[in-house]
């Protein structure tokens, strides 16, 4: 090689070099500012730092948000029926403290007597009635029944009369549909005196089920709301009035909701009646007065129809719920019944829904779709309509 091609070839090598060099040079600066902002503390700006905090945490903040109660629109009998006829609520509950709902279910009179006794002796089942109902009844914090029947040791098996009992192993059926308080304030509960009625609150307080009536004042405390229920009859003898206000007056000193279960009124019609010798107080007229004496809630039974309904001073009053446990079976309204779902939320009764029932096998009700049972909610629709029409 000659001198002037080896200097040449010498000038390639070194720019060959000083090209490599800079390559390299350039590449490991390049992943140098890579790796610093990887590993650069997450300190946006001001600017920044909002928008990842409304971007990233707005679903926690919007579930975290609740309604207050005062929040949601008072209830309305249009709001009632409409949520009725859908069966689903018309507050959006994803919106509400779950801690902060209560749920109480109320069924028609239960009468685990005669026929429907004798259907369970005969099936050797004594959860037959409830097995149709028992899964929705146990959905609610609370579940409320009328126990119009003593449940006796013994109690004869029949189909005919009308001094009633039920056999002590209907509690299983009671139990096992998640049924928490019963009002033993109706006329048949006494039908076998005062030891029918020692066995039955001795059964009931063995099973750990809670009643109401007979000069019971029942405290509930669920979700920190305390709920007090009373039962009272006035079928047989009159209400007295002054023991209904001294009661709820005292009540309301107890609880923060007063829900009052009475026994009332004229049979088979759907709008709330005197009935002369049977039972001789207007529904109305002692309704009224249970609200102005501080009741929160009314839940009425007798009449084995269902009725209408009242908003009075903006609380509720359920006139009666019709039939649930019974062997009515000789008409359609007798065998017809709801079931009332009343939705408190932080001590205010915010939706109410009313799910139809119809009896079959002279003892087991079943739940109605919303079709079958658009027939029963229109009726006691009109018959609140008529309710109304009378003030």
């Amino acid at each position: 090689m000659n001198q002037k091609t080896r200097r040449n070839y010498l000038k390639i090598i070194g720019i060959f070099s000083l090209f490599l060099l800079f390559s390299t040079s350039f590449f490991f600066l390049q992943g140098q500012g890579k790796s610093n902002l990887l590993n650069k503390p997450t300190t946006p700006s001001d600017s920044e730092e909002i928008s990842v905090a409304s971007s990233g945490t707005a679903g926690l903040e919007t579930s975290a948000d609740f309604l207050k109660p005062e929040e949601i629109p008072n209830l309305t009998l249009e709001s009632i029926f409409e949520g009725s006829k859908n069966q689903k609520s018309l507050v959006d509950l994803e919106n509400l403290d779950p801690e902060k709902l209560v749920t109480l279910t109320a069924t028609g009179d239960v009468i685990p007597a005669r026929s429907v006794n004798y259907k369970m002796a005969s099936y050797n089942n004594f959860k037959y009635p409830f097995e149709k109902t028992a899964d929705f009844l146990k959905e609610a914090d609370l579940t409320f029944v009328n126990l119009e029947a003593p449940l006796t040791k013994n109690c004869p098996v029949t189909r005919e009369g009308m001094v009633f009992c039920g056999s002590q192993r209907f509690v299983e059926g009671l139990t096992g549909a998640g049924v928490d308080i019963v009002s033993l304030a109706n006329n048949h509960s006494g039908n076998y005196g005062k030891e029918g009625l020692e066995q039955t609150i001795q059964l009931l307080t063995e099973n750990h089920l809670d009643y109401t009536g007979l000069d019971n004042i029942l405290i509930k405390e669920i979700k920190g709301q305390r709920f007090a229920f009373l039962g009272f009859n006035g079928v047989g003898p009159s209400f007295d009035k002054a023991d209904i206000k001294e009661k709820i007056i005292e009540a309301k000193t107890k609880a923060d909701l007063v829900i009052v279960a009475p026994h009332w009124g004229k049979e088979y019609v759907s709008v709330p009646e005197v009935s002369p010798g049977v039972a001789p107080d207007n529904p109305r007229e002692i309704a009224h007065l249970m609200i102005d004496s501080g009741a929160d809630l009314i839940i009425g039974n007798h009449p084995h129809w269902v009725q209408g309904l009242e908003m009075y001073k903006g609380r509720l009053i359920t006139y009666a719920l019709g039939n649930f446990i019974f062997d009515q079976m000789w008409s359609q309204e007798t065998r017809e019944g709801v079931v009332g779902k009343y939705i408190f939320y932080a001590n205010k009764l915010i939706d109410v829904r009313f799910y139809p029932v119809l009896i079959e096998d002279y003892s087991q009700p079943r739940l109605l779709s919303e079709k079958e049972g658009s027939v029963i909610l229109e009726r006691m629709a009109e018959a609140s309509e008529k309710i109304v029409s009378q003030n």
